[in-house]
């Protein structure tokens, strides 16, 4: 009898410490509210010029990570892409992460949510030294700051996605600079060349600056002399409707020339002269732009009857063309036979050099509620470890200030012209709506081949209506 009650003492004390087990189990394998943040969550994430198949290791690597976090990616066309982005938003079914333009940020800041100073997400992991088991806990890592993005990312990325946002709570503003979005990439204009047509020519080398482009431009073109036809074009410039990208070439060649596009407001004041220069530099690169499809010059070689400028050097017919990474991916599946080679942009003095850059950047939708995974995610596939094998895929140019892979796309074909031009490349718009001053400068650019007005005024009409946009 004595050993039977001591038995059942035994039993007593051993359920009574496994029921303490079961009740506290929570809390020995973790933070219970952690455990309960710790679910199945989708991120649903919208982008245009990366395929999948571009950005599976990236979402595989971060789900390695976070394996309860899945990534639903869309591509989505780049001609209805916002529209479709600003509908979605407005009927509380739009993604989580999203590309913006670097030209949008402004545009969009009201709708995104910006980087927080820390993020903070539920992990789970084995712990035990003799008996494993899961734990549950929040990690809480700390962002990269302003001055961060200063420091990481080349210089044109910091003006392009910090932005001051005012924090306060009540009347007296607070503004604070805040971190809307981060690239991936950085893009960067740059020269095509068939070099068939430059072969046919003579000509042994690409030209490095616009004087010598201007003669070799007049050395590839073929005009029929009997109806006046362009047969080859020696470049595709000059008019806006048929150039892909005449903003941002018609913009880089008044930087070029030292225009002032902005003040420190970032009003745009290309219009005004420049202290010790004669003429206005603008002035200057619009004559220079149009000179192309003007008959007035011996550099004609295009107009606005001629098919749009990608296709007709796809089609050989045109000697240098101007466009993106992009194109160079274009190029290589719509035309694989075409001979042709990348050249960094014609400038103006190589003591002054300057490019053009056009990127993306991902941001988060204020209206998600996944917001510490979403920007966990970002951080996570911008980090240079991380996004090198996107960048080697992709070939396009890194957006990181990092040594090692500027050097390593510096030794790439593919890549190298683009990385060339990196520390040089900056872009200057950013207002609320660059379509406004896309039209405008179409707008500046036709005027001038019209000559109906004063280029003084026709300048002056841009300027006011791209200040239309910004304000």
């Amino acid at each position: 009898m004595q050993k039977r009650g001591y038995f059942h003492k035994v039993v007593t004390i051993f359920t009574i410490v496994a029921v303490l087990v079961l009740i506290t189990g929570c809390t020995k394998g973790g933070d219970s509210s952690a455990q309960k943040a710790y679910q199945p969550t989708t991120l649903v994430y919208w982008s245009v010029w990366n395929d999948e198949d571009m950005m599976r290791d990236l979402i595989s690597d971060y789900r390695k990570i976070r394996p309860n976090v899945s990534i639903e990616y869309r591509k989505k066309l780049y001609d209805t892409y916002e529209q479709e982005l600003l509908e979605a938003m407005a009927e509380d079914r739009g993604p989580d992460v999203f590309s913006i333009h670097n030209t949008w940020v402004n545009k969009y800041q009201n709708r995104l949510l910006p980087l927080p100073a820390t993020t903070r997400v539920p992990i789970k992991y084995m712990a035990g030294s003799i008996k494993k088991e899961e734990v549950v806990e929040w990690q809480s890592k700390k962002s990269i700051t302003p001055y961060g993005v200063e420091q990481t990312y080349l210089d044109v990325v910091a003006p392009d996605v910090i932005l001051e946002t005012d924090i306060s709570e009540d009347k007296t503003p607070n503004i604070v600079d805040k971190v809307y979005a981060l690239p991936l990439a950085i893009d960067n204009l740059v020269m095509f060349y068939n070099k068939d047509l430059l072969n046919s020519s003579s000509i042994l080398e690409p030209a490095d600056n616009w004087v010598t482009f201007s003669e070799q431009v007049k050395k590839m073109t073929r005009i029929d002399s009997e109806s006046g036809d362009i047969l080859i074009s020696g470049t595709a410039l000059g008019t806006s409707e048929n150039i892909p990208r005449d903003f941002d070439i018609v913009s880089l060649l008044m930087m070029q020339n030292r225009a002032q596009m902005t003040d420190e407001n970032g009003f745009a004041t290309f219009a005004s002269n420049v202290t010790g220069v004669s003429q206005n530099p603008a002035i200057g690169a619009l004559n220079f732009y149009t000179q192309f499809a003007s008959p007035l010059f011996q550099t004609y070689c295009w107009n606005s009857d001629l098919p749009d400028a990608f296709t007709a050097f796809r089609d050989g017919k045109v000697g240098y063309f101007f466009g993106y990474s992009y194109h160079r991916d274009l190029l290589d599946s719509s035309a694989p036979n075409l001979n042709y080679g990348i050249a960094p942009m014609p400038q103006v003095g190589q003591q002054q050099k300057a490019n053009y850059a056009s990127y993306w950047v991902e941001s988060v939708s204020k209206k998600t509620d996944q917001s510490d995974y979403a920007w966990d995610f970002i951080q996570f596939i911008t980090d240079e470890k991380n996004v090198t094998s996107y960048l080697e895929k992709t070939k396009k140019p890194t957006a990181l200030r990092s040594t090692k892979i500027v050097n390593s796309q510096l030794e790439d074909p593919a890549t190298m012209v683009f990385a060339e031009q990196i520390f040089t490349a900056t872009s200057w718009y950013r207002g609320k709506d660059v379509v406004v001053a896309e039209k405008a400068f179409a707008q500046m650019i036709d005027n001038t081949l019209i000559a109906e007005e004063k280029i003084n005024k026709i300048l002056t009409q841009a300027v006011s209506q791209v200040n239309g946009s910004i304000r």
